[in-house]
């Protein structure tokens, strides 16, 4: 039974890692792409992760360390990305 869970969360985070990349075909704008696509990338490592924690439980303490380090990353980023996209804006 921890097998099948431990399979299903890999497949969708790599389903994830797939769904977020479409977004860059997309005809939105920059921002929202890169947005789309550092959220879908988010989920679909942690979920892998979260696979990973599932299938070596042996593992635990590096696996949460990733788990945590990718949610603070990913969003530290995003606000970077935002904050270097503004429009006109002259940052001192």
């Amino acid at each position: 039974m921890i097998d099948i869970l431990s399979y299903t969360c890999i497949v969708v985070g790599i389903v994830f890692s797939f769904w977020g990349t479409s977004h860059l075909l997309s005809k939105r704008s920059l921002l929202f792409k890169l947005h789309s696509l550092s959220v879908a990338d988010t989920l679909g490592a942690m979920s892998i992760v979260f696979g990973l924690l599932l299938k070596i439980p042996s593992k635990w303490p590096l696996l949460i360390l990733a788990i945590i380090t990718l949610a603070i990353w990913n969003t530290v980023l995003g606000y970077v990305l935002a904050y270097c996209s503004g429009e006109g804006d002259h940052h001192e």
